[in-house]
Protein backbone atom coordinates (compact mmCIF):
# COMPACT_ATOMS: atom_id res chain seq x y z
CA UNK A 1 0.00 0.00 0.00
CA UNK A 2 1.05 3.24 -1.06
CA UNK A 3 -1.32 6.16 0.84
CA UNK A 4 -3.95 4.04 1.99
CA UNK A 5 -4.19 2.30 -1.33
CA UNK A 6 -3.84 -1.63 -1.36
CA UNK A 7 -1.27 -2.47 -3.87
CA UNK A 8 -0.69 -5.89 -3.05
CA UNK A 9 -4.46 -7.16 -3.66
CA UNK A 10 -4.45 -4.95 -6.82
CA UNK A 11 -1.62 -7.23 -8.22
CA UNK A 12 -2.78 -10.27 -6.87
CA UNK A 13 -6.67 -9.76 -8.57
CA UNK A 14 -3.99 -8.46 -11.82
CA UNK A 15 -1.93 -12.04 -11.46
CA UNK A 16 -5.59 -13.99 -10.95
CA UNK A 17 -7.24 -12.54 -14.25
CA UNK A 18 -4.35 -13.02 -16.17
CA UNK A 19 -1.25 -15.50 -16.68
CA UNK A 20 2.23 -13.72 -16.22
CA UNK A 21 4.76 -13.32 -18.78
CA UNK A 22 8.00 -11.85 -19.57
CA UNK A 23 7.40 -9.19 -22.40
CA UNK A 24 8.55 -5.90 -23.19
CA UNK A 25 7.46 -2.90 -20.99
CA UNK A 26 6.34 -0.64 -23.77
CA UNK A 27 3.93 -0.89 -27.11
CA UNK A 28 3.99 1.24 -29.29
CA UNK A 29 4.76 4.64 -29.61
CA UNK A 30 5.33 6.72 -26.62
CA UNK A 31 5.30 10.33 -25.24
CA UNK A 32 1.85 11.23 -27.03
CA UNK A 33 0.64 14.69 -25.92
CA UNK A 34 -3.08 13.28 -25.52
CA UNK A 35 -5.06 14.77 -23.10
CA UNK A 36 -3.41 18.09 -22.68
CA UNK A 37 -6.68 19.36 -24.81
CA UNK A 38 -8.40 18.69 -21.52
CA UNK A 39 -7.19 21.78 -20.76
CA UNK A 40 -10.16 23.13 -21.63
CA UNK A 41 -12.04 21.27 -19.07
CA UNK A 42 -9.65 22.46 -16.07
CA UNK A 43 -9.19 26.27 -16.83
CA UNK A 44 -6.07 28.13 -17.53
CA UNK A 45 -3.34 28.01 -14.81
CA UNK A 46 -1.69 31.32 -13.12
CA UNK A 47 1.48 32.34 -14.21
CA UNK A 48 4.72 32.15 -11.80
CA UNK A 49 8.13 31.32 -11.87
CA UNK A 50 9.51 28.21 -13.80
CA UNK A 51 10.51 25.10 -12.44
CA UNK A 52 14.23 24.46 -11.31
CA UNK A 53 16.01 22.55 -13.85
CA UNK A 54 17.12 19.35 -12.68
CA UNK A 55 20.43 16.47 -13.63
CA UNK A 56 20.21 13.16 -14.59
CA UNK A 57 22.86 10.43 -14.19
CA UNK A 58 24.09 6.67 -15.03
CA UNK A 59 26.79 4.75 -14.02
CA UNK A 60 27.80 1.31 -12.99
CA UNK A 61 26.56 -1.07 -10.10
CA UNK A 62 28.94 -2.19 -7.40
CA UNK A 63 27.08 -4.87 -5.87
CA UNK A 64 24.31 -5.09 -3.30
CA UNK A 65 27.25 -4.72 -0.41
CA UNK A 66 27.66 -0.99 -1.42
CA UNK A 67 31.23 -0.91 -2.42
CA UNK A 68 31.33 2.03 -4.70
CA UNK A 69 33.03 5.09 -3.44
CA UNK A 70 30.37 7.31 -4.41
CA UNK A 71 27.41 8.43 -1.56
CA UNK A 72 24.65 9.73 -1.79
CA UNK A 73 23.61 13.42 -1.04
CA UNK A 74 22.27 13.22 2.20
CA UNK A 75 19.85 16.21 1.33
CA UNK A 76 18.24 14.45 -0.99
CA UNK A 77 16.70 11.73 1.43
CA UNK A 78 13.46 11.92 2.35
CA UNK A 79 10.34 9.81 3.73
CA UNK A 80 6.86 9.01 3.12
CA UNK A 81 5.05 10.21 6.22
CA UNK A 82 2.58 6.80 5.27
CA UNK A 83 5.41 4.52 6.76
CA UNK A 84 4.68 6.43 10.01
CA UNK A 85 0.81 7.02 9.80
CA UNK A 86 0.55 4.66 13.44
CA UNK A 87 3.02 6.59 14.84
CA UNK A 88 1.21 10.34 13.63
CA UNK A 89 -2.42 9.53 14.86
CA UNK A 90 -3.79 11.10 17.80
CA UNK A 91 -1.69 10.16 20.99
CA UNK A 92 -3.58 7.34 23.01
CA UNK A 93 -5.77 5.99 20.08
CA UNK A 94 -3.27 3.25 19.52
CA UNK A 95 -0.19 1.71 20.95
CA UNK A 96 2.38 3.99 18.54
CA UNK A 97 0.34 6.93 18.44
CA UNK A 98 2.06 10.03 19.56
CA UNK A 99 0.74 12.47 17.26
CA UNK A 100 2.12 14.41 14.01
CA UNK A 101 4.34 17.12 15.57
CA UNK A 102 6.13 14.35 17.85
CA UNK A 103 6.69 12.68 14.81
CA UNK A 104 7.91 15.39 12.63
CA UNK A 105 10.26 16.31 15.35
CA UNK A 106 11.85 13.15 15.89
CA UNK A 107 12.21 12.69 12.14
CA UNK A 108 13.80 16.22 12.65
CA UNK A 109 16.60 14.70 15.36
CA UNK A 110 17.25 12.01 12.96
CA UNK A 111 18.62 14.18 10.24
CA UNK A 112 15.76 14.44 7.93
CA UNK A 113 15.33 17.80 5.84
CA UNK A 114 12.58 16.96 3.94
CA UNK A 115 9.37 14.70 3.88
CA UNK A 116 6.55 13.66 1.53
CA UNK A 117 3.14 14.15 2.66
CA UNK A 118 0.40 11.89 2.72
CA UNK A 119 -2.52 14.18 3.95
CA UNK A 120 -2.22 16.92 6.78
CA UNK A 121 -3.49 15.55 9.79
CA UNK A 122 -6.18 18.05 10.02
CA UNK A 123 -3.75 21.18 9.36
CA UNK A 124 -4.38 23.56 6.74
CA UNK A 125 -1.32 23.63 4.35
CA UNK A 126 -0.35 26.94 5.97
CA UNK A 127 -0.14 25.61 9.36
CA UNK A 128 1.58 22.42 8.26
CA UNK A 129 4.21 24.77 6.85
CA UNK A 130 4.92 26.56 10.09
CA UNK A 131 5.06 23.15 11.98
CA UNK A 132 7.65 22.42 9.05
CA UNK A 133 9.41 25.62 9.21
CA UNK A 134 10.34 25.66 13.23
CA UNK A 135 11.37 22.03 12.95
CA UNK A 136 13.97 22.51 9.57
CA UNK A 137 11.63 20.30 7.61
CA UNK A 138 10.93 20.69 4.15
CA UNK A 139 6.99 19.34 3.01
CA UNK A 140 9.02 18.74 -1.25
CA UNK A 141 6.55 16.10 -2.46
CA UNK A 142 3.21 15.13 -1.85
CA UNK A 143 0.53 12.00 -2.87
CA UNK A 144 -2.71 13.13 -3.74
CA UNK A 145 -5.26 11.68 -6.07
CA UNK A 146 -6.47 13.28 -9.49
CA UNK A 147 -9.34 16.13 -8.81
CA UNK A 148 -12.47 15.69 -9.63
CA UNK A 149 -12.69 19.02 -10.99
CA UNK A 150 -11.04 22.59 -12.26
CA UNK A 151 -11.78 23.62 -8.76
CA UNK A 152 -10.08 20.99 -6.80
CA UNK A 153 -7.04 20.93 -9.02
CA UNK A 154 -6.63 24.19 -8.24
CA UNK A 155 -6.82 24.17 -4.52
CA UNK A 156 -4.69 20.97 -4.23
CA UNK A 157 -1.52 22.97 -6.41
CA UNK A 158 -1.87 26.18 -4.61
CA UNK A 159 -1.90 24.21 -1.40
CA UNK A 160 1.23 22.36 -2.32
CA UNK A 161 2.91 25.41 -3.54
CA UNK A 162 1.80 27.26 0.13
CA UNK A 163 3.62 24.43 1.51
CA UNK A 164 6.97 25.01 -0.66
CA UNK A 165 6.48 21.56 -2.41
CA UNK A 166 8.66 20.90 -5.48
CA UNK A 167 6.47 18.06 -6.80
CA UNK A 168 2.75 16.88 -6.61
CA UNK A 169 2.33 12.89 -7.60
CA UNK A 170 -0.74 10.67 -8.35
CA UNK A 171 -0.27 7.77 -5.83
CA UNK A 172 -2.88 5.02 -7.54
CA UNK A 173 -4.94 3.92 -9.78
CA UNK A 174 -6.33 0.52 -10.34
CA UNK A 175 -8.84 -0.73 -12.84
CA UNK A 176 -9.64 -3.53 -15.69
CA UNK A 177 -10.53 -1.21 -17.90
CA UNK A 178 -8.69 0.29 -20.70
CA UNK A 179 -11.04 3.29 -20.97
CA UNK A 180 -10.37 4.41 -17.37
CA UNK A 181 -6.41 4.42 -17.48
CA UNK A 182 -6.94 6.19 -21.24
CA UNK A 183 -9.19 9.06 -19.42
CA UNK A 184 -6.90 9.56 -16.32
CA UNK A 185 -3.71 9.78 -18.41
CA UNK A 186 -5.38 12.28 -19.88
CA UNK A 187 -6.19 13.78 -16.70
CA UNK A 188 -3.09 13.83 -15.13
CA UNK A 189 -1.35 15.28 -18.27
CA UNK A 190 -4.27 18.13 -18.15
CA UNK A 191 -3.04 18.57 -14.38
CA UNK A 192 0.48 18.36 -14.67
CA UNK A 193 0.12 21.35 -17.35
CA UNK A 194 -1.72 23.05 -14.40
CA UNK A 195 1.55 21.78 -12.25
CA UNK A 196 3.78 23.43 -14.23
CA UNK A 197 2.15 26.82 -14.72
CA UNK A 198 2.57 27.09 -10.46
CA UNK A 199 6.30 25.99 -10.74
CA UNK A 200 4.94 22.36 -9.64
CA UNK A 201 6.30 19.17 -10.83
CA UNK A 202 3.90 16.44 -11.81
CA UNK A 203 4.39 12.94 -11.22
CA UNK A 204 2.65 9.33 -11.18
CA UNK A 205 4.03 6.79 -8.29
CA UNK A 206 4.15 3.13 -9.59
CA UNK A 207 2.93 -0.43 -7.93
CA UNK A 208 3.04 -3.38 -9.74
CA UNK A 209 -0.26 -4.24 -11.07
CA UNK A 210 0.20 -1.90 -13.94
CA UNK A 211 2.39 -4.24 -15.74
CA UNK A 212 0.10 -7.47 -15.08
CA UNK A 213 -2.87 -6.29 -15.45
CA UNK A 214 -4.67 -6.95 -18.81
CA UNK A 215 -7.03 -4.72 -20.47
CA UNK A 216 -7.32 -6.75 -23.50
CA UNK A 217 -5.15 -8.65 -25.57
CA UNK A 218 -1.99 -8.83 -23.43
CA UNK A 219 -1.88 -4.50 -23.14
CA UNK A 220 -1.22 -3.26 -19.71
CA UNK A 221 -1.67 -0.21 -17.62
CA UNK A 222 1.81 0.48 -17.48
CA UNK A 223 2.16 0.38 -21.88
CA UNK A 224 -0.89 2.82 -21.70
CA UNK A 225 0.71 5.25 -19.26
CA UNK A 226 3.83 5.39 -21.30
CA UNK A 227 1.77 5.89 -24.17
CA UNK A 228 -0.52 8.63 -23.42
CA UNK A 229 1.15 10.50 -20.93
CA UNK A 230 2.87 13.63 -22.06
CA UNK A 231 7.00 12.95 -21.58
CA UNK A 232 7.08 16.97 -21.22
CA UNK A 233 4.64 17.31 -18.30
CA UNK A 234 4.34 14.25 -16.47
CA UNK A 235 7.61 12.50 -14.79
CA UNK A 236 7.47 9.36 -12.43
CA UNK A 237 8.45 8.77 -8.93
CA UNK A 238 9.49 5.18 -9.41
CA UNK A 239 8.78 2.78 -6.58
CA UNK A 240 11.39 0.61 -6.37
CA UNK A 241 9.75 -2.29 -4.21
CA UNK A 242 7.07 -2.40 -6.95
CA UNK A 243 9.27 -2.33 -9.93
CA UNK A 244 11.07 -5.58 -8.52
CA UNK A 245 8.16 -7.48 -7.22
CA UNK A 246 6.65 -6.91 -10.89
CA UNK A 247 9.86 -8.18 -12.38
CA UNK A 248 9.00 -11.85 -9.88
CA UNK A 249 5.67 -11.27 -10.42
CA UNK A 250 6.17 -11.80 -14.64
CA UNK A 251 8.48 -14.60 -14.06
CA UNK A 252 11.78 -13.42 -12.66
CA UNK A 253 13.14 -16.11 -10.54
CA UNK A 254 16.26 -14.62 -9.47
CA UNK A 255 16.96 -10.96 -7.35
CA UNK A 256 19.25 -10.24 -10.06
CA UNK A 257 16.50 -10.98 -13.25
CA UNK A 258 14.57 -9.07 -11.07
CA UNK A 259 16.73 -6.20 -10.53
CA UNK A 260 17.03 -5.76 -14.38
CA UNK A 261 13.49 -5.62 -14.82
CA UNK A 262 13.58 -2.55 -12.31
CA UNK A 263 16.52 -1.26 -14.84
CA UNK A 264 14.46 -1.77 -17.92
CA UNK A 265 11.03 -0.16 -16.44
CA UNK A 266 13.50 3.25 -15.58
CA UNK A 267 15.36 3.13 -18.93
CA UNK A 268 12.47 1.89 -21.19
CA UNK A 269 10.33 4.73 -19.94
CA UNK A 270 9.96 7.73 -22.17
CA UNK A 271 8.58 9.88 -18.69
CA UNK A 272 11.75 11.26 -17.11
CA UNK A 273 12.55 9.09 -13.69
CA UNK A 274 12.55 12.07 -11.37
CA UNK A 275 11.72 10.47 -7.80
CA UNK A 276 12.31 7.01 -5.80
CA UNK A 277 10.53 5.41 -3.14
CA UNK A 278 13.03 3.08 -1.61
CA UNK A 279 11.66 0.27 0.37
CA UNK A 280 13.27 -3.24 0.49
CA UNK A 281 11.81 -6.75 -0.31
CA UNK A 282 12.41 -9.90 2.21
CA UNK A 283 12.37 -12.47 0.17
CA UNK A 284 11.70 -13.62 -4.45
CA UNK A 285 8.74 -15.74 -3.39
CA UNK A 286 5.28 -14.94 -5.39
CA UNK A 287 2.29 -15.55 -2.43
CA UNK A 288 2.14 -12.65 -0.09
CA UNK A 289 3.16 -15.32 2.64
CA UNK A 290 6.62 -15.75 1.30
CA UNK A 291 7.71 -11.78 0.38
CA UNK A 292 7.23 -8.59 2.35
CA UNK A 293 8.35 -5.10 2.36
CA UNK A 294 11.23 -4.60 5.15
CA UNK A 295 13.65 -2.39 6.48
CA UNK A 296 16.24 -0.55 3.87
CA UNK A 297 19.48 -3.00 3.79
CA UNK A 298 18.19 -6.39 5.34
CA UNK A 299 16.05 -7.33 2.06
CA UNK A 300 17.22 -8.74 -1.30
CA UNK A 301 16.85 -5.56 -3.08
CA UNK A 302 20.23 -4.38 -4.67
CA UNK A 303 20.03 -0.28 -4.29
CA UNK A 304 23.94 0.30 -5.02
CA UNK A 305 23.17 -1.08 -7.92
CA UNK A 306 20.22 0.71 -8.77
CA UNK A 307 21.05 3.87 -7.52
CA UNK A 308 24.66 3.66 -9.80
CA UNK A 309 22.08 2.93 -12.92
CA UNK A 310 19.91 6.06 -12.67
CA UNK A 311 20.30 8.73 -10.28
CA UNK A 312 17.11 10.47 -9.39
CA UNK A 313 16.22 14.29 -7.27
CA UNK A 314 14.50 12.79 -4.49
CA UNK A 315 15.53 9.08 -2.40
CA UNK A 316 12.14 8.27 -0.23
CA UNK A 317 12.27 6.28 2.39
CA UNK A 318 9.46 4.02 2.60
CA UNK A 319 8.27 0.85 4.17
CA UNK A 320 4.03 0.41 4.16
CA UNK A 321 4.07 -2.54 6.65
CA UNK A 322 6.89 -1.46 8.74
CA UNK A 323 8.15 -4.87 10.57
CA UNK A 324 7.74 -3.24 14.59
CA UNK A 325 4.36 -1.63 13.98
CA UNK A 326 4.67 -0.51 17.67
CA UNK A 327 7.84 1.33 16.99
CA UNK A 328 7.40 2.73 13.01
CA UNK A 329 9.90 5.06 13.74
CA UNK A 330 12.35 2.79 13.89
CA UNK A 331 11.72 2.08 10.35
CA UNK A 332 12.65 5.80 9.35
CA UNK A 333 15.95 6.00 11.85
CA UNK A 334 16.82 2.95 9.62
CA UNK A 335 16.19 4.23 6.51
CA UNK A 336 17.78 7.30 7.62
CA UNK A 337 21.05 5.65 8.17
CA UNK A 338 20.96 3.38 5.96
CA UNK A 339 21.15 5.78 2.89
CA UNK A 340 23.40 7.65 4.48
CA UNK A 341 26.14 4.88 4.51
CA UNK A 342 25.07 3.35 1.46
CA UNK A 343 27.95 3.44 -1.45
CA UNK A 344 27.20 3.16 -5.20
Amino acid sequence: MCFGHDGDAALERSLQAKGASRRGLIRGAAGATAGVAALGALGAAPASAAGRSTGKGHGHGHGHGGHGRRALDTDLISIQLYTLRSAAAAPGSGPAAIGHPAVLEALARYGYDRVELAGLYGETPASMRTLLDGLGLRATSSHDGISADTGAAHAKLQGAVALGQRYVNVPYLASSSLADWQRWADQMNAEAALAKGYGLRYGYHNHAHEFTTDLGGGLTPWEVLMDRLDRRLVHLEVDLYWAFTAGVNTGHTTAESALRFAKDVIDEAPLRVRQYHVKDRTAMGTAPAEADMCDLGVGVIDFASLFAHHQVEEYIVENDTPDNLAAPLLTAAVGRLYLEHLRF
